[in-house]
């Protein structure tokens, strides 16, 4: 394969040393603010309904309402940008984040408020579509999956320290503190990409509204976003309402959840590393034996709940496992993308962040009507772990599929 030709985006000098460039570095910078944005408020949740007066299923609705403008910024911003370029486009999708949060810290109710975390949800679902080719087109071949799951490292390693710096400050500031300190990190961020991204990045294709239609008439494509989009909705099942199971279930006091939250990112970071390197070869294969685990752990988690250091225990494999399937998820995409839809590259990348957000929103949204209904909040990772089955029963037919048109 002439891996200059038919990568989606390149440049004058593609990097040949063993190490990492630079850009790639300001992309993870960047993913930091971003994840951090998007997960922090897991663990204000009780602290925000609390404020506006709201329940906790309602404000389940500030994930996955982010989730679905992620959803529709993703595939349809990303294709009505793609002659711009990346430079750029990178730079104004984080001004456009730094606005988001800076609306989330003023905002006076939850309905502005929601409307401050759909715009901030605009510019994540743009950023790590372009992100991810922008990624795999800074490296050799055979690096690529490492090369996105270091971009990503930047959204896990937000869950490591950015989350629960959050949590804390929201707990002993307010929660609009915790945005204000988001909109700085953007900042951070946004800076890093002006002084680090090269000015000659570019982008060869013809990314437009007209390649969606290419995309979702491919078979193999279409199976593909399904597993991202069931594999995260069972992770988030139950991550969503993590800070009230903690709390109500498994007994801990509100300090010690930032502590735990802590460790579970340091689990996701890990998974998330080992992950880009067994996908490295076969995302395929390799996926279907992380989603296989993450169901068991899944349905683990619902019998040590109430336990607290087996629930500890369980939720470091369960982090591990949940976001180890970024990787190969992102490289499968693009390997399909430019075998058989060459050009599409971007917008492939685009709808399956949107489908990583649409599995959120279903996910987050499934925990809530899980949490008032006769079930409770405790049957939650039960229930997550039949989202994974179904993953890993698509994943089985997508290795078939794959191994036919061979």
């Amino acid at each position: 394969m002439n891996y200059q030709k038919d990568l989606p985006i390149k440049t004058e000098s593609p990097s040949k040393s063993k190490g990492f460039p630079a850009a790639l570095w300001a992309l993870t910078i960047s993913a930091f603010g971003i994840g951090t944005t998007e997960f922090v408020i897991v663990g204000l949740l009780p602290t925000v309904a609390g404020d506006l007066g709201i329940s906790i299923p309602s404000a389940g609705l500030l994930v996955s309402l982010y989730a679905i403008g992620v959803a529709i910024g993703a595939p349809i911003l990303t294709a009505l940008t793609g002659k711009i370029p990346r430079k750029a486009l990178l730079i104004s999708i984080m001004l456009l984040f730094v606005i988001g949060n800076g609306l989330a810290s003023i905002a006076p109710g939850f309905i502005t408020l929601v409307m401050a975390r759909i715009l901030t949800g605009f510019a994540h679902g743009v950023y790590f579509s372009i992100g991810s080719t922008i990624a795999a087109s800074l490296v050799p071949e055979e690096k690529r999956a490492s090369a996105i799951s270091i971009m990503f490292a930047g959204l896990t390693l937000a869950i490591v320290t950015g989350v629960p710096l959050g949590t804390f400050i929201g707990q002993h500031f307010g929660w609009r503190a915790t945005f204000i300190g988001v909109s700085i990190l953007g900042m951070i961020g946004l800076i890093a990409g002006m002084l680090l991204v090269p000015k000659d990045l570019k982008s060869d294709q013809t990314a437009s509204l007209k390649s969606l239609p290419k995309v979702f008439g491919n078979r193999r494509m279409i199976f593909a976003f399904l597993m991202t989009a069931m594999g995260y909705g069972g992770t988030f099942v139950v991550f969503t309402y993590l800070s009230p199971i903690l709390q109500e279930i498994t007994g801990f006091q509100e300090s010690a959840v930032t502590l735990i939250l802590l460790i579970y990112g340091i689990a996701i970071a890990l998974g998330n590393l080992l992950g880009g390197k067994t996908a490295n070869k076969n995302p395929l294969k390799a996926l279907l034996w992380m989603f296989a685990a993450q169901g068991l752990v899944l349905l683990a988690f619902y019998f040590t709940a109430d336990h607290r250091i087996l629930s500890i225990i369980t939720l470091f494999l369960l982090g591990g496992l949940s976001f180890a399937t970024v990787p190969g998820l992102q490289l499968l995409v693009v390997q399909i993308a430019e075998k058989e839809l060459p050009g599409t590259e971007d917008v492939a990348s685009g709808v399956n962040i949107a489908a990583f957000n649409i599995g959120i929103a279903i996910g987050s949204y499934t925990g809530g009507l899980i949490v008032t209904s006769s079930l409770g909040l405790a049957s939650t990772p039960w229930i997550g772990a039949l989202f994974l089955l179904v993953t890993v029963l698509i994943t089985m037919y997508s290795i078939r599929l794959n191994k036919n048109q061979k």
